[in-house]
């Protein structure tokens, strides 16, 4: 059994694609599919001018703006391997799905829009896979239009991103003059053949610099290439494995997600560079991605994902052993056993029965409000998997229904949206108001769609006078109860009963936390994580 696990693992590749808002990731995303024989055409993003929908982008705010706003999991087999894709939220005010995400994969491609070059978003969240050393492939997409330099770009992502890069592929011209890209590595042209939805067969493939088929078909820019490849072999540094798998260089190809061009190479550069399941951290040891014990944790919750039945899936990445059907195991954080019946995989919003998973798969197990975010299951051992983040929100409204009839529906419906880690929400100790808080304005938008499409409430969301929170330790009672006293008013609980401190501006917080150098301010918590009295 173990000797397969071993090579059941071996096979498992599973990442995330990040990026900038736009810069073409579910694209990218639906062409991978493609590639893999998931699908058999592509969807594009533009739901509004699209007849179709992204195969990612499920859900109805998505569809009506043409983003993604939740992380989408797709399985699917390629080249003899089971891939995981994880498409996460490209839009900031949803960065938490996506460092949530981010622990849950071994790997990342990054996805850089070649006329626009690092962006904002794209910094945050290289600084997360940075923690985990997460080994990062980049795609510099969009080619067919009028872009930027390639050598500048390269030099871009090296200073901004400070990780050192390692082309495969060189682009010939750009925009209208797009010919397609060598292949540093193989001494090859693959000549570029513009198509959107459908997969089209092999492009032709150019042996060498010297073709003469390479100078009769690009007479213009044969010497220009010869050039920029003699340049490029000689000023970077050629792909190191090793230095990728520390996550310290990044391979970088170049290519159009929307013209199915580059596609394939980062599915080859996957299976052959990506690693496969890596050992966890589970507080109290390491696991191994082999051991036969099953063992793993809960990164999402996802509500509503078929409104005909108010359902929701806990996205369970496995770290160990294998999942077989209605086997039983151990809820850590209550200490309860469950039956893990009518687990799925999924194909975006497509189920599927999941007969067997291995480290490295994600699952989806139905949940009825005893799964949350964080959450460990294992086949008894006390394991606790670390390291998924709250972030204290920067954001605060108050929430009540224009109907106060309907005030227990909007509590039922916020209390599974905090489940999901769609929103936060806190309760004040003096006056038990309930505020929601948010990472991002667009949060408490698709907040506020998702409580009158699913829920059925019409709900008004004043500005709650709050810039932002801190979760609180304590030395003692004596100094919490000194504190409660002094600050009540600046006081609440968040879902889990941790106290939390309101600050109505940062000159406030900088003041409290001055004066009271004895207490804890946190910024982040770990989702799940009670904060003691005590101060860690």
């Amino acid at each position: 059994m173990a000797a397969d696990i071993a090579r059941d693992v071996a096979r498992r590749r599973t990442f995330a694609i990040i990026s900038h808002p736009d810069a073409g990731k579910t694209t990218l995303t639906e062409k991978l599919l493609l590639f893999g024989g998931a699908i058999q055409m592509a969807g594009t993003v533009k739901a509004r001018k699209s007849a179709r929908h992204a195969t990612s982008d499920w859900m109805e705010v998505e569809k009506q703006r043409g983003i993604s706003v939740t992380s989408s999991v797709m399985q699917f087999e390629y080249d003899g391997h089971t891939i995981n894709l994880l498409d996460t939220p490209g839009h900031q005010d949803f960065s938490e799905d996506t460092y949530r995400v981010l622990t849950a994969v071994d790997a990342a491609v990054m996805v850089i829009d070649a006329a626009k070059g690092v962006e904002a978003q794209t910094i945050k969240l290289l600084e997360v896979c940075r923690l985990r050393a997460t080994p990062i492939i980049t795609f510099v997409n969009k080619m067919d239009r009028e872009v930027r330099e390639p050598v500048a770009l390269l030099e871009e992502i090296e200073s901004v991103l400070k990780i050192d890069c390692a082309p495969i592929t060189w682009p010939i011209g750009m925009g209208k003059s797009f010919r397609g890209v060598f292949d540093l590595r193989r001494d090859r042209l693959l000549r570029f053949a513009p198509g959107e939805e459908r997969r089209h067969e092999a492009s032709e493939l150019i042996a060498g610099l010297d073709s003469p088929r390479l100078a009769e078909l690009f007479p213009g820019e044969v010497g220009s290439l010869r050039h920029d490849v003699d340049l490029i072999r000689g000023a970077s540094a050629p792909f190191d494995l090793q230095q990728f798998l520390a996550g310290r260089q990044s391979p970088v190809f170049f290519g159009s997600g929307i013209n199915n061009f580059g596609v394939q190479e980062i599915l080859n550069a996957l299976i052959e560079w990506a690693p496969p399941p890596q050992p966890r951290d589970g507080g109290t040891r390491m696991v191994q991605p082999t051991e036969t014990a099953f063992s793993g944790f809960v990164f999402k919750i996802q509500a509503n994902m078929d409104p005909k039945h108010r359902d929701r899936i806990a996205f369970f990445r496995v770290c160990s052993g294998r999942y077989a059907p209605a086997m039983k195991a151990q809820h850590q954080r209550s200490g309860r056993e469950i039956k893990l019946g009518n687990v799925m995989t999924f194909m975006a919003n497509e189920r599927v029965q999941s007969q067997d998973a291995v480290a490295g798969d994600i699952i989806g197990i139905h949940n009825h409000g005893q799964l949350q975010i964080g959450d460990t299951l294992t086949e008894g051992e006390a394991l606790g998997f670390l390291g998924i983040p709250y972030f204290a929100p920067e954001l605060f409204r108050v929430a009540r229904p224009r109907d106060p009839f309907k005030a227990k529906q909007l509590q039922k419906g916020l209390q599974q949206l905090v489940e999901e880690g769609a929103i936060q929400v806190f309760e004040t100790m003096v006056g038990n108001t309930l505020l929601l808080g948010a990472v991002g304005q667009l949060q408490f938008e698709v907040v506020a769609a998702r409580l009158a499409s699913e829920y059925k409430v019409d709900a008004v969301y004043d500005d709650a006078g709050i810039a932002t929170a801190r979760w609180l330790t304590y030395p003692d009672d004596r100094v919490r109860r000194d504190f409660e006293r002094d600050r009540a008013a600046s006081l609440a609980t968040d879902v889990d009963g941790n106290p939390v401190y309101l600050a109505p501006n940062r000159f406030n917080l900088q003041v409290a936390i001055e004066r009271w150098p004895q207490v804890g301010f946190h910024a982040t918590r770990e989702h799940g994580q009670r904060m003691a009295h005590t101060a860690a």
